[in-house]
Formats: C-alpha cells, sequence, structure tokens
C-alpha cells in the first residue's frame, strides 16, 4: 500500500526541520518544542491526574472514573533522547479513559546525560516502589511506544512474572538496523530516516558493548519465552517495521500469546497524534480492549 494521504502530508510539513544528525543539532532546544507543542494540544479530563515519586523517580499518575483494578505502565517513546510525561500527557489522558485503568507514565533518565542502563533502571526502580504511590495491589500491565516499547519490554524481560500483559507500539529494538525495512525507509523517503535510528542508539549506548546486551537489544534475549500475553503495532512505511514483526514471530514461536497488527499506509509516530493521523483513535481502543482483557 503507498503512504496513506495524512501520512504523506505529515512527512511533508516535517521535511524542513532540522534532522537530530545535522551538524550543531541542539537537543535542548528541541526538547524545549516539544514541551510547547505538546503544552498546546488539548486535553480530556481525567477523573484524577497527579505527580507521584516512585523510588526517587518522577512519575505521573492517571486515575479514570470508576477504574479497574490493573495499573498500566506507560514508557514514552522519543528515541531514548526525547519526550517526557508532559509530551506524552494527551495521549496518557486518553489511554486510561479509553481503558478505565489507572496510567502511571514514568519520566525516565534520558541519554546524551544519563546513558543505558539508567532508562531500565530508573523503571526497575518505580516496580519496586509502587507501594509508596498506593499501586502495588492490582495486576501490571507495561505499554509503551517507540523506545518506549524496548523499554517496556526489557522491563518484563528482567522483572518475569510480573506483567499481566504488554503493548507494544512500533518498538525500537535493533541497533544493527539489519531488517529489510531500514533499506526500503531510506529509499522511499518516509519520514523517520535509518540515520536517525543509528543517532539514538548512539546517544543510548554507553560503551560499543551494549549494543548487544539483552537489556538494550532485546531481541537478544533468552527470556522471551518469560513474556506475558503481548499485543504489537507496527507501522507498514517505518524502518523499525520488521524488527517489531520479528519480535512477534519469536514471540509466537515460543510459545507466547502474541497478537500483531501492521497499520497500513501509516508512518512511524503516527499513535500518539490523533489530530493529525485517523489510524491513531482505533489503535488506541484496540489497544485499551487487549489491556482490558488482561489486566481487568
Amino acid at each position: 500500500m503507498v503512504l496513506h494521504p495524512q501520512a504523506r502530508r505529515a512527512i511533508e510539513l516535517a521535511s524542513g526541520q532540522p534532522r537530530v544528525f545535522d551538524p550543531g543539532f541542539d537537543v535542548t532546544a528541541a526538547r524545549a518544542q516539544a514541551r510547547q507543542e505538546a503544552l498546546a494540544q488539548p486535553r480530556e479530563d481525567v477523573a484524577e491526574v497527579r505527580d507521584v515519586d516512585a523510588g526517587g523517580v518522577p512519575c505521573r499518575l492517571y486515575r479514570p472514573a470508576d477504574p479497574g483494578s490493573g495499573l498500566v505502565l506507560h514508557l514514552h517513546g522519543g528515541g531514548f533522547v526525547f519526550n517526557d510525561v508532559e509530551v506524552h500527557d494527551a495521549a496518557c489522558r486518553r489511554l486510561a479513559n479509553r481503558s478505565g485503568l489507572s496510567v502511571l507514565s514514568v519520566d525516565y533518565r534520558r541519554p546524551p546525560e544519563h546513558r543505558f542502563p539508567a532508562a531500565p533502571d530508573d523503571v526497575d526502580a518505580v516496580l519496586a516502589h509502587l507501594g509508596e504511590i498506593g499501586e502495588d495491589s492490582g495486576p501490571l500491565c507495561a505499554h509503551g511506544d517507540s523506545a518506549g516499547a524496548n523499554l517496556a519490554l526489557v522491563a518484563a524481560l528482567r522483572n518475569p512474572g510480573r506483567f499481566a500483559a504488554l503493548v507494544l507500539i512500533y518498538p525500537f529494538l535493533d541497533p544493527t538496523a539489519g531488517f529489510a525495512s531500514y533499506a526500503e525507509a531510506a529509499a522511499q523517503d518516509e519520514g523517520f530516516d535509518p540515520r536517525e535510528a543509528a543517532w539514538y542508539w548512539e546517544q543510548y549506548a554507553a560503551t560499543a558493548a551494549d549494543l548487544t546486551d539483552p537489556d538494550l537489544a532485546p531481541l537478544n534475549s533468552d527470556r522471551l519465552a518469560s513474556l506475558p500475553p503481548t499485543m504489537i503495532v507496527t507501522a507498514e512505511h517505518d524502518p523499525l517495521r520488521d524488527e517489531g514483526e520479528h519480535l512477534a514471530v519469536l514471540l509466537a514461536e515460543e510459545g507466547v500469546n502474541v497478537v500483531a497488527s501492521r497499520q497500513l499506509g501509516q508512518v512511524h509516530g503516527f499513535w500518539r497524534h490523533v489530530d493529525v493521523f485517523d489510524a491513531a483513535e482505533p489503535v488506541t481502543r484496540s489497544v485499551a480492549g487487549f489491556l482490558r482483557q488482561h489486566c481487568p
């Protein structure tokens, strides 16, 4: 399928913006711009929204009206480098309201200031201190997009048996960029340049050896069979497409309850932008149904 017209338009609008691999790219300025844009977005009301501390890691808790007993641990995307709880606030509000579950968004440390394994260590700290915020009594699920999906997957692999379900939106998994979808994306200029992926891994890894560590590159893990029921969503025109779908195959072969879908015509990043992509809301509702099924 060719690019959806909405995806094509989004790529056109972003075409003149600085790229992370450009000389002199300003990470601080890019972070500030993302926060400013997020603050300008409309946000749904949620019954309760409050900032909390879990093991020294700042988080934001979203509790919908009459929530179920489960908790969704949300880990934001942004190539490990960008975004935060504020940028993902609108998306977490929608996820809480659609699922009827409380959502805890984790403001993990980011590179290049804090390289691997700071981010997964922060997630482990949150898991160890859920009782401090009164969220340790019900089933626990993990949800993440892109780099956040990597962190959600790593959290489940580091803590076997802890999660009732796992949702991974276009997961960022392979530092080698070894799948065909990278070459396809480069040839067709579909927004997320493979050079960007390489840049993100360079910021995240503290040493060359980290790039093969299963806690950074979870496709290398020998614990995949320990995962709970898992949902994987990929985008057709995304360099990360094949690694996410490869993970789905690996999980199925290991006997994990896995469901995977490819969003035709879509590009990386579509899920968070319901004002731009018609596919974003149906995907969120599908994710919500999966979470309610396994984390009531």
